[in-house]
């Protein structure tokens, strides 16, 4: 696979500069570490909701992971399951019974929800948490993760789609106020990281009696930072006080005072935002539209650049073009693999988007660590091939197959539309088939893919937890619903893959394990459900006056650690 010089050269780049801006009076902490200051970016995409389990977009986690905190948590330097809320866990030798001991002292954020302004977080609250990631309400987009899995959630969601039933869900059992289990309806050894997800937050009963359908505008979590503004602008969070957690020095988390997100409308906008120092962070760069933030030699020598570093780290994720497979387009895997054989992905990286990505060489799961991805053998570019199966499926040289609309969630000029635009090129050279790039937000693209309107769209997935199984778990017939929580969006449905699947998830042993998931991948590739194109790397553009800010895999941002210092002239 190629390397990706641009990233690796811009790493080492730090051009001189001043570092202007006021922020709020800063106190020292130990170690040199300052409390105080306001952290700025921006987001292409509008959050709709801050209730963590009603969206599964990016832009929603990394607003959400901020105010709410989950059971467990992913060392994102190790990849290992920590321990968050819950001090302590046990599994049984089955993997069939998860036991949490919940940590005490840790307490909700002050809200009018509360008779006293807050209280402790104990067991009942993560059972009602989980319960509600399990219900069959509209609002919740999680049920996928939790309905299939544990004892008693699948009747209490059918029972659930227009309120909670009070029996709850007889698989998650309070012991005792700092003690919650969980019972499997079949052995899965992957369930503790299922439960590092960040939309499996939690939060306090109070909080959803009070708000209602309203709570996605009331966040009341445990994180290290609470709402202070929601409106059409953007998002402000605040310092949480009582946060629980001290970093490595006894320095009480977090720093920051203040967390401030607004939109943007085109990625040029946000990068002169950061050369201004109006924001502290790009996320997602673009190589041709760099030298808006470096500026000429001349302006670098005159110190009119502002001084900045690049984090990039290889990306747990995949870009990907996703077909309606019930559709009467998309319902033959010949065209479908014809689609998929048509493009040239190598090109897409290299001339398209000037090496920005790594070509999509084998399944669908992108590189892990302890995942043998290398063993499925993807998709390999044949026009010939292409060609030969789409007129077998009754489309010779395109003909009798209609225009159709491309979804795209992209802002005009993005690395994503870039990519769309490849791919029309290269299915229209190939196959003779026209699509027409509609260029939409993540709220009119879902509704297009939901009302049956989309037929072909542009999508990414990235990892909720470092396992293969949160990839291919998309793919399984029991995640197509009608109700919100679906992510098998593309409605894929094939017994021979639910079987190979749910075989996976109860395999103990992890080499045999991973045989499975192996096997499930290459099933993917050849019944083509959708189209791999690439993975990204995670790259990040931050002022330097920003300290301890680390990038990671899954691409989260963890705001509850970094700290701002102002550089001396």
């Amino acid at each position: 696979m190629q390397n990706r010089l641009f990233p690796f050269v811009l790493f080492s780049l730090l051009i001189l500069s001043s570092c202007g801006g006021e922020d709020a009076v800063q106190k020292e902490a130990i170690g040199g570490k300052m409390y105080g200051g306001e952290f700025k970016f921006m987001s292409t995409e509008k959050v709709s909701s801050l209730f963590p389990v009603s969206r599964v977009d990016i832009y929603s986690q990394r607003l959400n992971s901020q105010i709410f905190e989950t059971l467990l948590k992913i060392d994102l330097t190790t990849m290992d399951v920590v321990p968050a809320l819950a001090e302590s866990y046990t599994v049984s030798d089955d993997a069939k019974k998860f036991t949490f001991k919940i940590r005490k002292g840790v307490k909700f954020h002050e809200d009018d929800c509360f008779s006293e302004g807050t209280r402790e977080v104990n067991a009942q609250d993560v059972k009602y948490s989980l319960e509600m990631a399990c219900s069959g309400l509209k609002m919740n987009q999680m049920s996928y993760l939790l309905v299939n899995r544990i004892v008693g959630a699948s009747d209490f969601y059918n029972k659930s789609k227009n309120s909670i039933p009070k029996t709850g869900v007889s698989g998650i059992t309070v012991i005792n106020d700092n003690t919650l289990e969980i019972n499997l309806v079949e052995s899965f050894i992957g369930f503790d990281k299922v439960m590092t997800h960040t939309n499996l937050g939690i939060f306090p009963k109070e909080a959803y009696e009070k708000y209602g359908k309203e709570i996605s505008n009331h966040p009341v979590g445990t994180g290290p930072f609470m709402l202070e503004t929601f409106d059409d602008n953007g998002v402000t969070l605040k310092r949480n006080p009582n946060y629980w957690r001290k970093d490595e020095l006894g320095n009480q988390l977090p720093f920051l005072s203040k967390v401030i997100m607004t939109y943007v409308k085109d990625k040029k906008s946000e990068l002169l935002a950061f050369r201004k120092k109006e924001v502290d962070i790009v996320l997602e760069i673009p190589v041709d539209e760099i030298e808006n933030v470096f500026g000429t030699l001349l302006e670098a020598q005159a110190g009119k650049n502002i001084k900045h570093k690049i984090e990039s780290e290889s990306s747990m994720s995949v870009n990907y073009i996703a077909f309606a497979c019930e559709s009467a387009e998309f319902k033959d895997f010949r065209v479908r693999k014809a689609f998929n054989i048509a493009i040239n992905r190598n090109e897409i990286v290299d001339k398209w988007l000037l090496g920005e990505g790594w070509p999509s060489e084998h399944g669908f799961v992108p590189s892990m660590e302890n995942f043998p991805a290398e063993k499925v053998k993807g998709h390999v570019y044949n026009e010939a091939a292409a060609q030969e199966l789409f007129a077998q499926a009754g489309f010779a040289n395109g003909k009798g197959f209609p225009v159709l609309d491309f979804y795209i969630n992209a802002l005009e000029g993005s690395s994503a539309h870039t990519m769309a635009l490849s791919v029309v090129d290269q299915v229209k050279k190939v196959l003779n088939v026209d699509l027409k790039i509609k260029l939409c937000t993540i709220e009119e693209r879902n509704e297009a893919i939901a009302n049956g309107t989309a037929k072909i769209w542009r999508s990414g997935w990235v990892a909720d937890y470092p396992d293969a199984e949160s990839f291919l778990s998309i793919f399984y017939s029991g995640n197509i619903s009608d109700n919100n929580g679906a992510v098998n969006t593309f409605r894929f449905n094939s017994p021979e893959y639910d079987v190979l699947f749910e075989k996976a998830l109860r395999e103990l042993n992890t080499e045999k394990r991973n045989e499975l998931l192996v096997k499930c991948d290459q099933m993917i590739v050849d019944q083509a459900p959708v189209m791999p194109v690439l993975t990204d790397d995670f790259i990040i553009m931050v002022n330097a006056r920003v300290r301890d800010f680390k990038t990671n895999s899954m691409e989260n941002l963890d705001f509850s650690e970094i700290y701002i210092k102002e550089l001396k002239n």
